[in-house]
């Protein structure tokens, strides 16, 4: 019967410094750049482009008016794109010196009517920019 060799396995050991070349942990080859073959010089482009339309959602947010309202309208609060009060409207019949509180409260639940509706379009608006990935902004 004739003995069974052990065989040596080779491994291969990593030139000091970390070289050697080959795939690194995450999967990128050396090298390589980014995944996807997409340069540092075609990412920079897409990020100035990027930017580009985040500054026109932008201004065209601010040039947008929301109206809030309370009190079945009879407070009326009007902001813009980027959530800046325009203006109050109030209806005269809402002002009764006796119930100031009222009046506060109307006001405060129309500018948070206002706002909520505003950050909402801007969301909407910035989700078709950014795709989804919930960016701040």
């Amino acid at each position: 019967m004739a003995k069974k060799r052990k065989r040596k396995v080779k491994r291969a050991v990593p030139a000091p410094g970390g070289g050697g070349g080959g795939m690194r942990r995450g999967g990128a080859a050396r090298g390589g750049g980014l995944p996807g073959g997409m340069g540092q010089g075609n990412l920079m482009a897409q990020v100035a482009k990027m930017q580009e339309e985040l500054e026109r959602v932008q201004e065209e947010l601010a040039q947008e008016e929301i109206e809030g309202s309370a009190g079945g309208g009879m407070v009326k609060v009007v902001v813009n794109g980027q959530q800046e009060i325009l203006s109050i409207t109030l209806d005269p019949e809402v002002v009764d010196p006796e119930d100031v509180e009222m009046l506060q409260d109307l006001i405060m639940a129309a500018i948070q009517d206002a706002v909520s509706k505003s950050k909402a379009l801007a969301e909407e608006r910035m989700e078709g920019l950014t795709g989804g990935m919930g960016l701040p902004f």
